[in-house]
């Protein structure tokens, strides 16, 4: 009887640890887009992107969901980001900045020893998430300042991207968004490169030619051998 009751007992704890086992988790990245690196090039405005700064809530590796009531809650499946969405973000836009400007002296804050920039680019997101029932959002502030630290411009954004619903679907509409915003921010940042060229500072020119001394015409010389007639 009591051998009975210990193979009963152990097949229960077996049912049970069986039961137990976990499911692997999700884990998701951000998708950097199709981007082209430009060639390196020593000339144009050399650019600094950051510091980029997270709202306080996407310092975690959860992948945190929209509800309905507009409150934030983890996902039912316990997705996770895979390592540091700072880093995922500082990357996309990086290659999505490079890919617009046609650039490689684009650097990350606070940018190697020798780096000198003519532009620097300071952001903050203060959201990004989504739900099942809720499109993508995006809300963040940039700043562009010169080398000299002398502000340039600002904006304000909020941007909206709608998706179908699965957790991957909302991790691809959240890439799009960042997309979007690489891609305002580049086009602020356009004119002020141009400007910078245009001055010289970063662009070396080919040394001009110089100019040739005006022609002198040649002196003709005087006649000297006209017969004088005598009336």
């Amino acid at each position: 009887m009591n051998v009975r009751r210990f193979t009963t007992f152990l097949l229960l704890a077996c049912a049970g640890l069986a039961g137990c086992v976990t499911q692997p988790v999700p884990m998701y990245r951000l998708d950097n887009g199709n981007v082209e690196m430009p060639a390196q090039a020593e000339d144009g405005a050399a650019v600094l992107l950051g510091p980029v700064k997270l709202a306080d809530y996407l310092q975690h590796d959860a992948l945190l969901q929209r509800l309905p009531d507009g409150s934030l809650a983890a996902d039912d499946q316990q997705a996770r980001w895979a390592g540091n969405l700072q880093g995922d973000v500082n990357q996309l836009l990086l290659r999505q900045l490079a890919s617009r400007l046609k650039t490689q002296s684009l650097e990350l804050s606070p940018g190697s020893k020798g780096f000198d920039p003519d532009i620097r680019i300071e952001l903050e997101i203060t959201r990004l998430d989504s739900g099942p029932q809720h499109p993508a959002v995006l809300e963040a502030q940039w700043r562009l300042l010169d080398g000299q630290g002398k502000r340039q411009s600002s904006r304000l954004v909020r941007l909206q991207e709608e998706h179908q619903g699965s957790t991957t679907d909302q991790v691809r509409a959240q890439s799009r968004l960042l997309q979007r915003l690489s891609e305002m921010m580049a086009s602020a940042v356009k004119p002020i490169m141009v400007a910078k060229t245009r001055t010289g500072r970063s662009v070396s020119k080919a040394p001009s030619k110089p100019e040739a001394p005006p022609a002198i015409p040649a002196v003709e010389p005087i006649r000297t051998d006209l017969e004088v007639f005598r009336f």
